[in-house]
């Protein structure tokens, strides 16, 4: 089996404040012709299923998006990474056994997700979580359904998840981390981030 075999599902959060660029939705910036998401929504097109948290797009761009991707919010909206992992796994059905979770905005998201992947293949009994630098990247890493699936039922069991941390989200899940080539995870928080990456801010 090659990676390209590998079943997974996609759940892309697209829904933050950005306040670090004044509010611009990351989701729409534009690199090379293309918006952040749709940059994104391409990498994963692969997916069975294909989830954006996130705002509803503009009348008429939806059909630029592969992966025929559905939208959800999560409740109340902003209330944090987690509780748009939340949101956003709430709504597959039949999970496949992976279940990709990756920020929208990292314009190098097709070869992160070609090195997870492949690492899934090779070894299936742990999320994978890449190292970027040092630091790991729980919002641009490959979960195994099933476990991710019982971190959220059991935080689900314990009240609300408005603004709990991505770390108590994934306490009970099991993860092996893969190192990744530099900067494949790189994000844009800022303006200057953005100039970094080759992004014009409006």
């Amino acid at each position: 089996m090659s990676a390209a075999d590998v079943r997974f599902d996609a759940v892309v959060l697209a829904g933050g404040r950005s306040s670090r660029l004044g509010g611009i939705p990351k989701a729409g910036l534009v690199l090379g012709g293309r918006t952040l998401l749709e940059r994104c929504c391409a990498a994963l097109a692969g997916a069975q299923r294909l989830v954006v948290v996130g705002p509803e797009p503009e009348p008429g761009t939806r059909r630029h998006l592969a992966g025929r991707p559905s939208f959800v919010r999560e409740e109340p909206p902003f209330a944090g990474p987690a509780a748009a992992v939340v949101a956003g796994f709430g709504t597959i059905t039949d999970p496949a056994p992976w279940c990709a979770v990756m920020a929208c905005d990292m314009p190098r998201v097709d070869e992160l997700l070609t090195v997870l992947l492949e690492a899934s293949r090779q070894d299936g009994r742990a999320s994978l979580v890449p190292v970027d630098g040092g630091r790991d990247q729980p919002l641009a890493a490959l979960y195994r359904s099933e476990d991710l699936g019982l971190a959220i039922d059991s935080v689900l069991a314990r009240g609300a998840v408005e603004n709990i941390s991505m770390r108590n989200l994934l306490a009970s899940v099991r993860t092996r981390v893969v190192p990744v080539p530099p900067g494949v995870t790189h994000d844009v928080d800022t303006p200057e981030d953005a100039r970094e990456l080759g992004i014009d801010v409006p």
